[in-house]
């Protein structure tokens, strides 16, 4: 990706377009977003989309003088803004581990249980019951049946090809970020559901998923899976998009699936991204432990040092 002034602004905002839409950020949270990204972006002479970790260690060194909260709130801004670009595949790498951080801990990313997925599965096989189900009925069925069955992210999933699955074939080809090619398995449900999907989009339509003279955008995507977690009983900050995907890694992971292989079906170019799953697993095994192994039951051991007081 090649820098410039104007570029970082359409970059910038692009990302808070996205703040408003799937985050829902508020007007104030978005006018310090955008400052603290013009404000970095000027710093770097309009390379901020382009900076590679050696000129944000730079800027980090300028923001030396400032408050430490203020350095926090400008390292957050620019965190998200490159995890936006990477996610995006407008840029192949996220620089950002050259930023200033208040903690060590890295988040562990929100998730759905078993439970709150068979909820969204339940409300989709009510909607398709329905005596009057219509094409958004089916269309829904088959974005949810890819996003929780394969690990798609939205961009890959809103502009799949017309003609990209195949009922006969359980996988199909995409290229990510940084032009990578990789395997993606299409369950039998997401295959049957994307071609009953499919008796309703138009011959002529270059997209799986067409809307208007494009394909669903990323925005639209958001909403539909918000109004189908609230029809749940969802709440609507624990759904988008990217939760369905976690869903989709942390359950495979909690399964067994090989991390190796979780890797490659996410696309993700660095195991340590894919690592993170492993912390949502291990919290999952540690509450098993202590609820289901026969020491859990056993009260702890006084401890042959210690002495009544």
């Amino acid at each position: 990706m090649t820098g410039g002034g104007g570029q970082d602004r359409a970059l910038i905002d692009r990302f808070l377009e996205m703040l408003a839409a799937e985050a829902g950020a508020a007007r104030n949270t978005l006018m310090a977003y955008g400052t603290d990204l013009n404000g970095a972006s000027s710093l770097l002479g309009g390379r901020l989309g382009d900076a590679d970790k050696d000129a944000l260690g730079a800027l980090a060194e300028s923001w030396l003088p400032l408050a430490r909260s203020t350095v926090s709130r400008k390292s957050a801004a620019l965190r998200r803004f490159y995890a936006f670009l990477l996610d995006e595949g407008l840029r192949p790498d996220d620089p950002s581990a050259a930023l200033p951080r208040p903690t060590a801990v890295r988040p562990l990313p929100r998730i759905l249980g078993h439970e709150d997925v068979g909820r969204i599965f339940a409300e989709i096989d009510r909607a398709l019951t329905e005596a009057h189900a219509g094409p958004a009925a089916y269309r829904l069925a088959a974005l949810i049946e890819l996003l929780y069955g394969s690990g798609l992210r939205a961009t890959e999933l809103v502009s799949l090809p017309r003609k990209a699955i195949s009922p006969d074939r359980p996988f199909l080809i995409l290229r990510g970020k940084g032009g990578r090619e990789r395997l993606v398995p299409i369950s039998d449900r997401a295959r049957h559901a994307v071609a009953t999907w499919g008796a309703f989009v138009p011959g002529d339509s270059l997209w799986l998923f067409p809307s208007g003279k494009t394909h669903l955008s990323r925005v639209r995507l958001f909403q539909l899976i918000r109004e189908l977690g609230g029809r749940a009983g969802i709440p609507p900050e624990r759904i988008s998009p990217h939760v369905l995907r976690h869903a989709f890694a942390t359950h495979l992971l909690e399964g067994g699936a090989d991390l190796r292989a979780l890797q490659a079906m996410l696309g993700h170019a660095d195991i340590a991204t894919t690592q993170i799953y492993t912390h949502v697993d291990s919290r999952r095994l540690v509450e098993l432990v202590n609820s289901r192994h026969p020491l859990g039951e056993m009260k702890p051991r006084v401890d042959a040092g210690a002495r009544p007081a």
